[in-house]
Order: C-alpha cells, then structure tokens, then sequence
C-alpha cells in the first residue's frame, strides 16, 4: 500500500503541477484540500480538476463562518495591523487552512502533507509551523522549494509533457491571493517602488477618482468587540463582512501599498485591497477609545503590535498567542456600542461613537455652563504632579552642558 501525501491545492499551476511531482518522486498517492476562504474565489470544478491531474481524492471545504468567527474577528478584537498598516488577511487564512491539512491527514491515514509555496515567502513558514503544532510527527514538504523548476515557462513545459490541463499562457502579470477579509497582490511591475500600481491590479475597490461624489454614511455595531450589524440590520460575521466589501470598496476604501519586511529577512512591496477591514477596525478602535481606560488602552496597543507580529510570523497556535487572546478577550467586555463611518473616494473616516458604558462624560469636557469638573483641585494636582521635576531642579539644577 502507497504512503499517502495531503497537498494543499489551489487549482493553479504550481499546485497542479506538484501533484505529478510528488507522485514521481516519492511514489506516494496524493489527496488534496482546497479551503474554501470567501472572497469571491471561484472554486468551481477544482475536486474535478484534482482528479483528472492525479490525486486519489479530493476534499472542499466551506471554512468561511470559522475563518470568520475564529480568527477574523479575534484579529480584529486585537486591532491586528501588521506595522500598522496590513490587516493580516492571507496570514489570518494559512493557520486554518493548515488545520484542514493536518485534519485531511488524519482523516486519510497519511504522514506527510504538502503545500505550493516558495522559498522566499512568508507563506511557507506559517504552513509548517503551523503543520507542526498541530501534530508535530507530521512531515512537511514543499515541492516548489525543492524541484529545479526555475520559472513558470517551465514549469508550463512539465505540464505540457505529463498531459497535465493548465491553462497554457505565460501571462500572469501578478501574484493575487485572496479571501473574504482582504486581498493580496504582489509581483510583476509592482516589484519597481517607483512604479504606482496600476488600476487592472485592484478588483475589490474604485479608483477614488471614479468613486461617488457624494459621501455614504454607515453605522456599525458592535458587542464585546465584535461587529453585529450594520444600519441596525443584524448579521452573521461573512454577511457582514462581504456586504462591508462591497460598500466600501464602491467609495474605493481599502487600497494599501506597503513595503513591509518578511519574515525570510527581505522587504517587499506588497498591494493590498482590504475594504471591509479598514473599515471595522477604524471603527472598533474609536469604539475602544470611549471605552477603555487610558493605561488599558496604552497597553493594548502593545498587545497589538506582538499580537500581529505573531499572526505575520506563522505563530498562530503559540501559547503566546493564546496568552495574549485571553487578554483581549478581557479588554473587550465594555466595548459595546454604535460606530458612525462616512465613506467619501478613497477614505473611511469616524464622524461618531457611542456605547451605553462609554468613558467619555460631556459634563466634565464641556467648557458651557454645565461643566461638572472640580476647578479648584487642578492647582494642587499640578503641584504634586510636579513635585519630583521641582525637588530636582533645586538640588540638580538643570544645565545642558
């Protein structure tokens, strides 16, 4: 009896063509999963496409209400923002579609599972490391890292020679990956920094040039940090979601264009259409700023930044990251509330908040005739806020030199 090789497949090139690799050199039959994310992918005759390529099976599953509900939102309770910018949408989808390769695995009796990614990019760490937390005796194996294949004209030939159906055109202009919570592009003229992207490489968002003259307005609902409903009509996490996509990206929100630095130790330009998360969390960190305290929001925003670098790194299922969720978790039981968002040609902006346990009183911020604040005390305060700046000054005195 054969050994057995799970191998995460797309349906493109590079996954089509590694079921024939794996099959030739290490004489294993091959079953494939395809995770089903959101976003409009088309995953239509990809079992189909599977078999006829070789794999013995083929499993397809519908992941979207648990990419959603497990890890979406978690991110978004965190404000998970990698370098502040990148709302971790293809690093948020590979720790679950690994669980789905680790689950196939065992569901199917195999040892080892296999992904289509490179050498050079983020992707493959958080697929083995993720692989390996779940069941640690599992093999990992990554064809694309290891086949002398050099480019895809190819790897086109390989196809060709083993009867394997692609499509046949060497045109590929960019590297997309994408799921309901945002979209990815990298690659092709977008590798030049002075280059702007162009429009045939956004299919989510308007240019804002092209976007509606006049603004849309939108009110967000959240409970415990989690968004519920939109204009007062509650919905289910990937309905929300999409319909936030569509929204949004109609006034072109959600465009990103970042150099960031990959894990691998190299920086890379990467485009990124994420309307919908832009949107939510604009709107849950003003939600977060009427109802956390100062120092609570102070150290959420360090929470935050370890939190994405977690997510970005392939550390998902760390106790670290567990460790800091429970904290999260926490920080969001008053963050409940209504968020106002004007959408207007490129831009999301807050333009109201308000939540039953927010922080924020108007009698004591007001300078009108109902103002509630103790005057009187502020003169003693500043004295003994500055007591240890006055008592240094008299035995140190300052002196630049």
């Amino acid at each position: 009896m054969k050994d057995k090789i799970v191998l995460a497949f797309s349906g493109g090139l590079d996954t089509s063509v590694a079921i024939r690799w794996l099959q030739e050199h290490y004489g294993a039959d091959v079953v494939t999963v395809t995770a089903n994310l959101g976003g409009g992918v088309d995953l239509t005759g990809v079992k189909d496409k599977a078999l006829a390529v070789g794999a013995i099976n083929a499993h397809v599953k519908d992941l979207r209400e648990e990419f959603v509900n497990d890890y979406v939102f978690p991110a978004l309770k965190a404000n998970a923002m990698y370098e502040g910018v990148y709302p971790l949408c293809t690093a948020l989808g590979r720790p679950l579609i690994a669980k789905l390769m680790v689950d196939v695995a065992h569901h199917e009796g195999a040892t080892t599972i296999a992904h289509g990614c490179t050498a050079k990019g983020n992707d493959q760490v958080r697929l083995d490391v993720s692989a390996r937390a779940l069941d640690p005796s599992l093999q990992v194996i990554a064809p694309a890292r290891d086949w002398d294949m050099t480019d895809r004209a190819v790897e086109i030939e390989y196809a060709k020679k083993h009867s394997i159906p692609i499509p046949v055109s060497l045109e590929k202009p960019f590297s997309i990956d994408e799921n309901l919570w945002g979209r990815s592009i990298e690659g092709g003229i977008l590798e030049n920094l002075s280059n702007e992207p162009p429009e045939e490489a956004y299919a989510w968002t308007k240019s804002p040039n092209d976007a509606p003259a006049n603004a849309s307005y939108i009110t967000l609902r959240f409970e415990k940090g989690r968004p519920v409903a939109i204009n007062g009509d509650p919905m289910k996490g990937v309905d929300l979601v999409d319909q936030l996509n569509v929204m949004a990206g109609n006034h072109g929100v959600g465009r990103i264009d970042h150099v960031e630095n990959r894990l691998v130790g190299i920086k890379s330009r990467e485009i990124y259409e994420a309307p919908a998360a832009i949107v939510l969390m604009e709107a849950h960190k003003a939600l977060e700023g009427i109802t956390l305290a100062k120092d609570q929001h102070r150290f959420k925003e360090h929470v935050s930044q370890v939190y994405s670098d977690l997510v970005y790194n392939g550390q998902w299922y760390s106790a670290m990251r567990q460790d800091l969720e429970a904290y999260v978790t926490s920080s969001q039981r008053h963050v409940t509330g209504s968020v106002r968002i004007k959408l207007h040609r490129g831009r999301a902006v807050v333009v109201g908040r308000e939540a039953a346990q927010s922080l924020y009183r108007q009698d004591l911020s007001t300078y009108g005739e109902d103002d509630a604040f103790e005057h009187d005390a502020a003169e003693g305060f500043i004295k003994l806020w500055g007591l240890p700046l006055v008592t240094q000054a008299e035995v140190q005195p300052h002196n630049e030199d």
